[in-house]
């Protein structure tokens, strides 16, 4: 092979390589757009990146009066409360509310704690308290002091009442009971959101940013 022919068989061998080296490249992208289009978990910040844009853009509209969906029910059956001196849901009168029936060991309920504890951060100082009412479906998570040491694994810094006999999980849930389960209720004690399971987290903190400007008794009302 003469050194002319030579030097054009390697320029084809980079160009080829080159070619192959692009398109695994391309790919990767391809890839990765398609997982944070999609919302995949293999996709570091995707989700949360997707609530902060959505936050955005539903901030622009004004957000609509939540529904009045009766007074809410006190407390009833508690073995006392965990991070805090109040003993009944009236303690809190005055404040936004939302009161979440939850226990530690069920998946669902521990899910949500890192968009409550969000909510709690931006919209504490102006009047939401949150109220977690631990209710154990086994019995192990019927000891206090294995709830007081899952609130501190977990993150979860607001006061929890102990609903060990499930008295006050069945009196709010009259019909089918839920784990978990998450209400708001105004600063006169009317219930004003009411949602079974995960998500619709942008919509919490709608009814929870609505109440704290126009609720009774707010600065804006």
């Amino acid at each position: 092979m003469g050194r002319t022919q030579l030097i054009a068989a390697l320029v084809l061998i980079v160009a080829a390589a080159g070619l192959i080296a692009g398109r695994v490249a391309l790919n990767d992208d391809d890839a990765a757009t398609e997982a944070a289009l999609a919302g995949g978990a293999e996709t570091p910040g995707a989700e949360a990146d997707a609530e902060a844009e959505e936050t955005t853009t539903t901030t622009t509209e004004p957000i609509p009066e939540p529904e009045r969906l009766g007074p809410a029910e006190e407390f009833a059956g508690l073995d006392g409360w965990l991070q805090t001196d109040a003993d009944s849901l009236a303690d809190f009168d005055g404040q936004v509310r939302i009161v979440q029936f939850w226990t530690f060991a069920c998946h669902n309920c521990t899910a949500t704690i890192p968009h409550l504890q969000g909510i709690y951060e931006r919209h504490q100082a102006d009047g939401l308290e949150i109220i977690g009412v631990h209710t154990p479906e086994f019995d192990f998570e019927r000891d206090p002091d294995a709830v007081a040491a899952a609130a501190v694994d977990l993150g979860v810094t607001w006061p929890i009442a102990l609903d060990p006999n499930k008295v006050s999980f069945r009196q709010w849930q009259p019909g089918r009971r839920f784990w978990p389960r998450t209400f708001v209720v105004d600063q006169e004690g009317e219930v004003r959101y009411n949602h079974i399971g995960e998500g619709r987290y942008d919509e919490l903190e709608e009814t929870v940013a609505y109440l704290i400007e126009n609720g009774p008794g707010s600065t804006g009302a």
